[in-house]
């Protein structure tokens, strides 16, 4: 049985599950989130949901750790939120934010001015000395993910002296230069 899928997910306080046949859907206190499923059945069981598989076919097993995981992610943002921070390393590089739009200076002959989907919140932190942090807030963990990923695909952290857009707390592999 899959470790994961037999785990059952805890619903905290202020958080609603609606189960319908194809469709979940998880309301809470920063926003709303449906998730379609297919092969597996949800029940909610005094304040725990239970994803059930009805075989050990191998299709059935993939998606019964698959929904958990998707389900869990859905229940954690709605009550709590997911947040990813990037980092801007290198001399130059910039970062400043007008609402939902985020302007970065990477380094190009021209700035990079990128439009945020409104439900991820953007903040941008420059302190004299320190590299300057792109920090973005939600309750879906697939759009945050995929909004950082887009920001680091711009100027990826290179291997010798560790220059471009890396998340906070990443370990880079770092190579020797030229040998004299």
């Amino acid at each position: 049985m899959s470790r994961i899928g037999k785990n059952p997910i805890s619903i905290p306080a202020g958080v609603t599950v609606e189960v319908s046949d194809t469709v979940i859907t998880v309301k809470g206190k920063l926003g709303q989130l449906t998730q379609n499923y297919a092969d597996v059945t949800v029940n909610v069981e005094e304040g725990q949901l239970v994803v059930e598989r009805p075989s050990d076919s191998k299709d059935h097993r993939a998606k019964h750790g698959l929904y958990r995981s998707l389900i869990n992610n859905m229940v954690m943002g709605v009550s709590e939120g997911f947040t990813k921070e990037l980092e801007l390393v290198g001399v130059g590089y910039r970062a400043s934010n007008q609402g939902q739009k985020l302007d970065l200076a990477l380094g190009f002959s021209h700035n990079i001015v990128l439009e945020i989907a409104p439900e991820v919140k953007l903040e941008t932190i420059s302190e004299k000395g320190k590299n300057p942090i792109v920090k973005l807030t939600s309750f879906d963990k697939q759009l945050v993910g995929q909004v950082a990923a887009k920001i680091r695909g711009f100027r990826k952290p290179e291997p010798y002296k560790g220059k471009g857009v890396k998340f906070v707390g990443e370990v880079l592999r770092r190579k020797a230069g030229k040998s004299a």
